[in-house]
C-alpha cells in the first residue's frame, strides 16, 4: 500500500453544513484552516475558468493509481499527493534513489531513477553496483507558478560563478536542455538551453517537464508527452508486458490541468513578525545567509494573470552552489556537479511540521530534523555564514532559528 500523507486538507463547506445540522448545533465544531495555513491553496485573483481547472488539477494530483488504471509496472508511488505532503514537502519514507554512473545517466541500467515497487508480474528494480547515488525528498509543489514567471535575467543578475565580488558566494545557473517534447510556447521548454529552476540541483526547466516526467518515473504513468511505459533492464519486455493498460493512461487535458493546478497554487504566509523574529531577520542578513537566500523576486508577464507582476518572497536565488563534502552526493545532474545544489526556498517552513507528523525532514535527503541542524551541515560556500552562526550567542541564534522556521 502507499504510504499516503497524514496532511491536513481543507474540509468541503457542505461538509462542514451537514456536520452542523447533524448536530444541531449553533457554532461550528471545527472549521476549515485560512488559506495561509495550508499549502494546497490557489493563488488570489484567479478567474472563475482558472478555479474550475485548479479544482479539476487538484482531482489529478490526488488520484490513486492502481493497476487497473495504470499504475507501473515499475514505480515508487501511486498519486501525486502520496509523496508530497499536504502539497509540501516529502518524507522519509518518500525518499527517491536518484543513480548514475558519472555524467552517464545509467539508461540501460535503470537510471536515473530508481522505480522500487512493481506491479504483478513485473520486477522491481534494484540499485546496480558501483553506481553514484542521491537520496531525493519531494520538494514542495506550492508556489512553482510563481517561480516560473520570475524573469529568468531577474534570476541571473544574482549569478556570480567566478566570485568577482569576493564574497566567497559564485552561484552560478543551470544550464539544462528540455525534452523534446517540451513546446517552446513553455517557460523552459524549446530548442536550445535553458535556465533550469525546478528540482534539487535544478535540473528541470519546466514545470511541464517536472510533472510529465513525475507521471513516468514515479507512478509509471503514460502520458501524450511520454507514451511508453519504463522498462527494468534487469528483467526485460515481461516488465512492459505486465501492464495491460492502453497508453497513454492519462489523457492530456488531466496532465495540462495538474500542471496548472501545481502553478497556481499559492506558497503560504509567514508567521507574525515579533520582536525576537525581526532581531533574527536583521542577524539573517548581518552573517550572510541573504547573499543565497535572497529574499525576494518580482515576477513578469504570466497567461495566468494573478501570477504576473507580482511579489515573491521565497528565500532563494534558485541558483547552484557548492555546499561541500558534507552534503555533496557526487552526482551531477545537468551543468551541476556532485557538490553544488540549488538553494532551497524557505517560505512555508512554519506549517512543515503539521503536516509532517512533527518532523521537518531538512536538506536535500531530510537528514536535519531542525532549522539548526541545518545550518551546521552547511559547507562550501556557506562556510562563512555557518562559522558566523556558530559564533553567535545561544540567544542570538534562537532568534535566527526562530525567524527561518517562521517563514
Amino acid at each position: 500500500m502507499s504510504n499516503y500523507s497524514t496532511a491536513i486538507k481543507k474540509p468541503l463547506p457542505l461538509l462542514a453544513l451537514l456536520v452542523v445540522g447533524a448536530a444541531a448545533c449553533d457554532t461550528l465544531l471545527t472549521s476549515a484552516p485560512e488559506d495561509a495555513d495550508v499549502f494546497d491553496a490557489p493563488v488570489p485573483g484567479l478567474t472563475d475558468a482558472e478555479m474550475v481547472v485548479f479544482l479539476l488539477g487538484d482531482e489529478g494530483f490526488e488520484e490513486a493509481f492502481s493497476p487497473a488504471t495504470g499504475v507501473g509496472p515499475i514505480f515508487n508511488d501511486v498519486a501525486c499527493g502520496a509523496c508530497h505532503s499536504g502539497d509540501g514537502r516529502g518524507r522519509i519514507e518518500n525518499a527517491l534513489t536518484r543513480f548514475s554512473r558519472g555524467s552517464d545517466p545509467a539508461l540501460d541500467e535503470g537510471g536515473p531513477q530508481l522505480q522500487d515497487r512493481a506491479i504483478a508480474g513485473a520486477v522491481p528494480e534494484v540499485l546496480p553496483v558501483g553506481v553514484d547515488v542521491s537520496v531525493r525528498l519531494p520538494p514542495p509543489v506550492f508556489g512553482v507558478g510563481l517561480i516560473e514567471a520570475i524573469p529568468a535575467a531577474a534570476i541571473l543578475a544574482n549569478a556570480d560563478p567566478a566570485d568577482a565580488d569576493g564574497d566567497g558566494i559564485s552561484g552560478r545557473p543551470n544550464w539544462v536542455t528540455p525534452a523534446a517534447w517540451v513546446p517552446h510556447t513553455e517557460v523552459g521548454g524549446g530548442s536550445g538551453p535553458q535556465l533550469g529552476r525546478f528540482s534539487r540541483k535544478a535540473q528541470v526547466s519546466s514545470v511541464l517537464q517536472q510533472s510529465v516526467e513525475a507521471y513516468s518515473q514515479d507512478m509509471g504513468i503514460t502520458t501524450d508527452f511520454l507514451p511508453v511505459d519504463n522498462v527494468n533492464p534487469q528483467s526485460g519486455a515481461s516488465t512492459l508486458a505486465s501492464d495491460l493498460v492502453p497508453d497513454p493512461e492519462v489523457p492530456l487535458a488531466t496532465v495540462r490541468a495538474v500542471v496548472d493546478y501545481v502553478r497556481m497554487l499559492a506558497p503560504p504566509a509567514p508567521g507574525e513578525d515579533t520582536p525576537s523574529r525581526l532581531f533574527g531577520s536583521t542577524l539573517f542578513d548581518q552573517i550572510g545567509c541573504q547573499n543565497c537566500h535572497v529574499r525576494e523576486f518580482t515576477t513578469g508577464d504570466s497567461r495566468i494573470s494573478a501570477l504576473a507582476n507580482t511579489r515573491v518572497v521565497l528565500y532563494s536565488d534558485l541558483l547552484l552552489h557548492d555546499m561541500g563534502d558534507e552534503l555533496a552526493d557526487n552526482r551531477p545532474d545537468g551543468m551541476a556537479d556532485g557538490r553544488e545544489w540549488r538553494t532551497t526556498p524557505l517560505w512555508g517552513l512554519r506549517l512543515v511540521r503539521e503536516f509532517l507528523n512533527g518532523d521537518m525532514f531538512l536538506m536535500h535527503d531530510g537528514r536535519a530534523s531542525t532549522v539548526e541542524e541545518a545550518i551546521l551541515l552547511h559547507g562550501g560556500e556557506a562556510t562563512g555564514v555557518r562559522l558566523a552562526f556558530e559564533a553567535l550567542s545561544a540567544e542570538d541564534r534562537a532568534a535566527l532559528v526562530d525567524f527561518v522556521e517562521s517563514r
